[in-house]
């Protein structure tokens, strides 16, 4: 009996959906910790006097942290454990927020989260092919697009925290008390995510049967006596196999839609508060726009994933990612009273945040357990790294004098791109 079949096939235990559950809680941490920077964006403005060339430049550094970490911890996850893997990117997290809460400049600023985008990189990849292996095969999408929905989770109550400490301290509060959350939870991973059955039964490593029975026992599934016979490995692995065969255009297509659509994802949550600061509001009223934003991501997510159970996730996708160019450019021309401002930022993270959890459940379901990992590493590291040009080239058109409706139009066009490649080149890729 494979284990791993009795898992595709079966109901979804209590168990199961708590591990799906502490992946929402980390993915929802990644998304507050990448919001912190730009929370704490306006007050490092205002004490350290800096441009928006300058912040732009700040704003982008966690996002070459997290194509890095994405990348390497990705192909780590798929040696050596997607638990192993999560665990010690906490730890980094948790040092590189404390670390950020004691800089005293720019460059030494960008070094700390520069690192903690390391952890932040690695700890998604590693989540995305955790959560694929802990739910059956007819909630597995559904269960990727709730975890990735985490992250707009995060920016909603971390957002709504961070304004609240905004009121009360400075913005050095921000990266401490995500430090503290990011130390909670290494104690909850420990007692209640054990290691993947899908990366036991891969990589075979001591002891993976009494593993393997003690997490099935823990899902009310029955045990086995023996390890079915190995699976055929290939001859390349990680990056080698990726770029290769029949995953060669796959990762490359994916790749450069995760690039498009989170140039265009990236740009919204990175200047918003800035922007709002810019036209006379309070950092914590412009706080509180990028929270509506998360708001709209949220219930954006959230209805992908329920429509996931009816519709295929790869058109839902599309779908968002056309929408997200629209309501991008109508953000750019929407008249800069605060509710209105909120109402539309709501909208963009609505449709931004759905096409970003789309891509992560195409990629899971794109790629086998041997490399799911590392394509979701590669994929989300290379895309980052380019995202992270984004908000830097937005903090470089503001400075040539080029207004907000023209940035917003020119940043649209990443989710425009990335949706036809998804429509021309992935769907091919998959029918073939």
């Amino acid at each position: 009996m494979d284990p791993r079949q009795t898992i595709e096939s079966s109901n979804m235990s209590r168990f199961q959906w708590s591990i799906v559950a502490i992946m929402v809680g980390l993915i929802a941490l990644d998304g507050f910790d990448v919001l912190s920077i730009s929370f704490a964006s306006p007050g490092i403005a205002a004490e350290w006097e800096i441009d928006r060339a300058a912040l732009g430049l700040v704003l982008s550094m966690e996002l070459i942290g997290m194509s890095l970490g994405s990348v390497l911890f990705g192909r780590i996850a798929d040696s050596y454990g997607r638990r192993r893997t999560i665990l010690t990117c906490l730890g980094i997290i948790c040092l590189g927020m404390f670390g950020a809460s004691t800089a005293s400049g720019v460059v030494s600023l960008s070094a700390w989260r520069v690192g903690t985008g390391l952890g932040l990189g690695g700890m998604l990849a590693a989540t995305n092919a955790a959560t694929a292996e802990a739910a059956n095969g007819r909630f597995r999408a559904f269960c990727i697009v709730l975890m990735a929905a985490g992250y707009p989770l995060g920016n909603v109550i971390g957002g709504s925290i961070a304004a609240q400490l905004l009121e009360m301290y400075d913005w050095r509060a921000i990266f401490q008390f995500g430090a503290v959350v990011a130390a909670l939870f290494i104690p909850i991973v420990w007692l209640g995510a054990p290691e993947s059955i899908g990366f036991l039964m891969d990589r075979r490593p001591a002891n993976a049967l009494e593993k393997i029975n003690a997490t099935l026992s823990r899902m009310g599934k029955p045990q086995i006596d023996t390890l079915p016979p190995p699976e055929p490995r290939p001859e390349r692995q990680g990056l080698g196999a990726l770029l290769s065969g029949q995953h060669l255009v796959p990762t490359l297509a994916l790749t450069f839609v995760y690039f498009g659509h989170i140039m265009t994802f990236y740009f919204i949550v990175k200047w918003i508060p800035k922007l709002v600061a810019d036209m006379g509001f309070a950092p914590s009223a412009a706080a509180g726009v990028l929270v509506w934003a998360s708001v709209g991501g949220l219930l954006g997510s959230a209805l992908l994933g329920l429509l996931t159970l009816r519709f295929r996730v790869f058109w839902l996708t599309f779908a968002a990612m056309m929408v997200s160019a629209v309501t991008v450019i109508w953000f750019g021309f929407a008249p800069s009273d605060l509710p209105t401002l909120s109402m539309t930022a709501a909208a963009v993270g609505f449709a931004t945040n759905a096409g970003v959890v789309g891509i992560y459940a195409i990629v899971a379901s794109a790629f086998p357990t041997s490399v799911r990992a590392s394509a979701t590493g590669v994929v989300i590291g290379v895309g980052r790294g380019g995202s992270a040009l984004a908000p830097a080239v937005a903090g470089l058109l503001f400075a040539a004098g080029y207004g907000l409706g023209i940035v917003a139009t020119a940043m649209a066009c990443g989710s425009l791109a990335a949706g036809l490649v998804l429509v021309l080149v992935v769907r091919k890729a998959r029918t073939t």
